[in-house]
């Protein structure tokens, strides 16, 4: 039996009423941490399937409705989406085009001629009246040899014993030398056509005859962008003085680091130069935009928002980001916001085109109802995402969707998106300046990385300048022959 003096007594009231709430305190605190737990859980299982959504969706970016290059498609290439309407560009020519038609021409160099037999058939009799019953020419080249032309200076004596001599061309300098219509093919293969040196030299040996060392093709570049630097600086101050500009820019391989090819081009101008930064610096350095007043056509890059111009923003790049929007994030299926701010933007573009100019007052007023329409709409639908509690907050700025930036960029710099509707000139997309960078990844890829700095400056020189004549549809070897002249045409710089 238990001792009773060491029996415990039985708790009282009042302290199993403590005791019950204490364990309903740890019962509350246990349900409040769970509840928190099941939140964070929660919560992160809707991050992860937003992951998995966001995943989803990169994996299908390509050249069509992102930035990408059409290069970084693969094997797995799209098929063509145009955003056009039906018909609005036939097939063929258009109207008035005078066409490339094979046809028999006036100006005949030589007439071979064929006779039938020398006498009739019938009665032996020879056969005196010729005529010409039919015509067939045939388009050929001539025997493509390099001419030998030899300078003889001559001295002459007179009866009074007096001699003369002779003077030899300012241009021919060397017992052996090369002329500028060889010169001048040789730097269109490299330069323009993106010949490779060793392949050059191949086709300079095979087609005329004339061994060409990689060297002198290599000296003739230099010697050409040497004669073209006065040209080459009057380009970059004419663009500088234009009432809008179109500026971008892209990664290039010199001496096997990754360096910036800036454009500042209009529609019959073109300037290349290169820098190793791609940013604000290079912008400086390079000086050509800085102080330009006009409209600058860029696709959003921070650094030429701080210049003091005018601003128009690519479309080309928005209508591939509404894309991206509405086909890989399936928004057409919520709302379908996105394929209609498409919509909208290609109807402004083709009353713009139809007018040739800005809209007038009324209609622009009708646009941008609908365009802050489409803007709430899809703000509606993609809310800012704020952070969470504090065990899944993370330190600086809040990661937004996709489709939440976009809206605000939208948002923000909506009257650079409509400039292309309200001044003169501006043009719907920045396509102009990818254009014009586009033949240097071209070069890049056929003949690789430049090997030297020097080599890239010439190269851009060059390209600056028959860029720039291509524009005025003027013949691109009789320039380069007129360089290696030592006249260069000189293109328009007012237009």
């Amino acid at each position: 039996m238990q001792d009773p003096q060491t029996a415990q007594c039985p708790p009282s009231y009042s302290q199993v009423l403590a005791q019950n709430a204490q364990l309903q305190g740890q019962v509350q605190a246990l349900l409040a941490q769970q509840k928190v737990m099941l939140q964070t859980h929660s919560l992160h299982i809707t991050q992860l399937q937003q992951q998995i959504l966001e995943l989803q969706a990169r994996l299908g970016k390509n050249s069509t409705n992102s930035s990408k290059p059409p290069s970084s498609d693969g094997l797995s290439k799209p098929a063509p989406k145009s955003l056009r309407v039906p018909g609005q560009r036939p097939i063929g020519a258009p109207k008035g085009h005078p066409g490339n038609t094979l046809k028999q021409s006036e100006a005949v160099d030589v007439v071979i001629e064929h006779f039938g037999p020398a006498q009739c058939s019938a009665c032996c009799g020879l056969l005196v009246d010729h005529q010409v019953v039919e015509r067939r020419q045939v388009l050929e080249l001539p025997v493509l040899r390099a001419q030998v032309i030899e300078h003889r200076r001559m001295r002459s004596t007179c009866t009074c014993g007096a001699v003369h001599g002779g003077v030899f061309p300012a241009d021919v300098i060397a017992p052996v030398q090369y002329g500028p219509r060889l010169k001048a093919v040789c730097v269109n293969l490299n330069q323009q056509q993106f010949v490779p040196l060793a392949r050059t030299r191949e086709f300079m040996a095979d087609t005329f005859g004339v061994a060409v060392s990689e060297t002198s093709v290599l000296a003739f570049t230099h010697e050409a962008a040497e004669v073209l630097q006065p040209i080459y600086q009057q380009i970059g101050q004419a663009v500088q003085a234009a009432p809008v500009v179109c500026a971008d820019e892209t990664g290039i391989r010199i001496q096997g680091h990754l360096e910036w090819l800036h454009c500042a081009v209009t529609p019959s101008l073109s300037y290349l130069e290169h820098h190793p930064k791609r940013g604000m610096l290079a912008i400086e350095e390079i000086g050509l935009l800085p102080p330009f007043k006009g409209t600058l056509v860029h696709d959003g890059l921070q650094s030429y928002k701080q210049l003091g111009c005018a601003h128009s923003l690519c479309n080309a790049h928005h209508l591939r980001e509404l894309v991206y929007v509405h086909d890989s994030l399936n928004e057409k299926a919520f709302d379908g916001w996105a394929g209609e701010m498409m919509d909208t933007l290609l109807q402004a573009k083709r009353e713009v085109d139809a007018r040739g100019g800005p809209l007038p007052p009324e209609r622009l007023q009708w646009f941008e109802g609908q365009w802050l329409a489409l803007l709430g709409r899809g703000e509606r639908l993609n809310p800012r995402q704020e952070p969470g509690d504090s065990f899944t907050r993370k330190r600086g700025k809040h990661k937004q969707s996709t489709q939440f930036n976009l809206l605000a960029r939208l948002r923000q710099y909506k009257d650079d998106v409509w400039r292309f509707a309200t001044d003169v000139g501006a043009p719907f997309t920045n396509n102009l300046a990818e254009q014009a960078l586009r033949m240097s990844k071209v070069r890049q890829k056929v003949s690789g990385c430049f090997r030297t700095d020097e080599g890239a400056r010439t190269f851009f020189a060059i390209r600056s300048y028959l860029q720039t004549m291509r524009k005025q549809c003027v013949n691109l070897f009789d320039c380069l022959v007129s360089v290696f002249d030592g006249q260069p045409l000189k293109p328009d710089f007012a237009v």
